[in-house]
C-alpha cells in the first residue's frame, strides 16, 4: 500500500511543481554563458528521464510487441527503452516491430540502440 500511496504523491507533486520547475531553470540556463550547450544537456537528461520511465510505464507492451520471447526484457527504471532494444538487437530477439523501430531511431541518430546499451552484460532478466 505504501508503494501506491508513494506513486501518487509523486504525480500529485509533478503535476504541480513540473512546469514551474521547467520554467525557473531554463531562466536559469538562459542567463548561462554557455546557453546552447547548457540547454541542449538540459533537454538530453529530461529526454533520457522520459525514456526510463516510458521503459516501465509500457514493459508489458514492449515485450509483448518488440521483443522475441527469450529476449531481454524491458522494464528496467534505470534503463532507457533504446538500451533495450539494443541488447535485442544485439542478440537477435527484437521482433519485425522492434527491428523497424530500432531502425527509426538509427535514422534520426546513428547506431543510436547499440550506442544506448547502459550494460555490457546481454543476459536476459
Amino acid at each position: 500500500m505504501g508503494n501506491i500511496l508513494l506513486f501518487f504523491v509523486a504525480a500529485i507533486l509533478f503535476s504541480i511543481f513540473g512546469l514551474i520547475g521547467f520554467v525557473f531553470q531554463l531562466l536559469i540556463i538562459l542567463s548561462n554563458k554557455e546557453r546552447f550547450k547548457s540547454l541542449q544537456r538540459y533537454f538530453l537528461k529530461i529526454a533520457v528521464s522520459i525514456d526510463q520511465m516510458g521503459n516501465v510505464v509500457c514493459s508489458g507492451l514492449f515485450n509483448a510487441v518488440l521483443r522475441k520471447g527469450n529476449g531481454y526484457k524491458f522494464g528496467n527504471e534505470d534503463e532507457t527503452i533504446s538500451s533495450v532494444i539494443g541488447k535485442n538487437k544485439k542478440t537477435g530477439t527484437l521482433t519485425k516491430t522492434g527491428q523497424t523501430l530500432a531502425f527509426i531511431l538509427n535514422v534520426i541518430d546513428k547506431n543510436h540502440c547499440i550506442s544506448s546499451i547502459e550494460i555490457d552484460e546481454i543476459s536476459p532478466k
